[in-house]
């Protein structure tokens, strides 16, 4: 733990990175030391906006430094792994850019160091600090929807194609954490079908399917080859549904008192009857605040405090865990894949 001003340095000045330094620079409690990134004009650009800001392209110069308290990595998913480990060996605190690393495996001694040496280890999943996201829920754990039938995610826009992670890693892990965060049961296997159509490249559209003990499914749907930005999520439960479009200005939630009843009477077993509920649509008040500005403010309060964050590094292995599975999925053209307990997983 930590008091007064946490030193934050951002590793990574290129697609995410200028987000994150912008946040942290208006974070109170917080001085943004520094921000590495191997390209110089990068850099320039940063030093223009941030003066008073130390830049640098050597990562060691940030990671040995006495001056910086914590790091925030933006870099690309194969370099996760290494800058992490070497913050957290060097004593710093760490948030990473989603997701956490490149495998299970390479999260679990990430885990471990943190906890070895007490420091915070926190994953970039900005979704779930959301307003939109944090209100849904509320719903949901409040008995708003009844019980959840189904979680359906549409994620879509043209590019942006990256050569290290497919499009899963890069759009369904969105959706992923926030399944995690809202639904009260963790899925037990999942499905994932893909196709790629720039030759050496990865899986630039996808389909994954999560499946649960009860009667919930997930579906969600990925695409870096839409002439459109699509983000939108349509949630169904037995009292109530909810359509999710993170591109809406205002009303990015509302609320549907919409949904089927079934006539289960022995005298009509053998005539089902359907009938159909339409009621009103409400849009909830939603906060104004920036997910980024929120997440950059927990991440502070957690190393002052030494709580657990709300994206942790637990939270982020059980993502990537599902990342795993799915793109062992694709390779088998959808075979479903088990996923381990998450509680074994804890245990462990």
């Amino acid at each position: 733990m930590l008091s007064g001003r946490i030193r934050v340095a951002v590793i990574g000045y290129g697609y995410w990175g200028p987000n994150l330094v912008r946040n942290f620079v208006n974070t109170e409690g917080c001085e943004l030391v520094a921000v590495c990134d191997l390209e110089p004009t990068r850099l320039a650009s940063c030093a223009r906006l941030y003066p008073r800001t130390a830049t640098t392209t050597r990562i060691h110069d940030v990671i040995e430094s006495t001056k910086v308290d914590a790091v925030a990595i933006a870099t690309p998913v194969h370099s996760h792994f290494e800058i992490a480990m070497a913050a957290l060996k060097a004593g710093k605190h760490v948030l990473v850019e989603k997701p956490l690393a490149q495998s299970a495996d390479q999260v679990r001694r990430l885990i471990d160091e943190a906890q070895l040496r007490n420091l915070t280890l926190m994953v970039d999943h900005t979704f779930i600090y959301t307003s939109a996201v944090q209100k849904i829920r509320q719903l949901i754990r409040e008995d708003e929807l009844g019980e959840i039938l189904y979680y359906n995610g549409n994620r879509a826009s043209l590019g942006l194609f990256q050569q290290d992670v497919n499009v899963i890693w890069d759009l369904a892990v969105h959706d992923i954490s926030i399944i995690q965060y809202i639904l009260k049961e963790a899925p037990i296997a999942v499905s994932a079908t893909g196709a790629t159509h720039v030759r050496g490249t990865p899986e630039n559209m996808a389909h994954v399917t999560l499946f649960f003990d009860n009667s919930c499914i997930a579906q969600i749907n990925v695409n870096w080859l839409s002439p459109i930005k699509v983000r939108q999520t349509f949630i169904g439960g037995t009292r109530k549904m909810i359509v999710y479009d993170d591109l809406e200005p205002t009303e990015k939630i509302k609320v549907y008192d919409k949904g089927i009843s079934v006539n289960h009477s022995p005298q009509a077993a053998h005539q089902l009857r359907i009938g159909y509920r339409a009621g009103d649509m409400w849009a909830p008040h939603l906060g104004a605040n920036e997910a980024l500005s929120v997440e950059a403010k927990h991440f502070v309060e957690c190393i002052r405090s030494g709580d657990s964050p709300l994206s942790s590094g637990t939270t982020g292995l059980q993502v990537v865990q599902i990342l795993e599975a799915a793109s062992r999925s694709i390779a088998t053209q959808g075979n479903p894949v088990r996923l381990p307990h998450p509680e074994k997983e804890l245990a462990g």
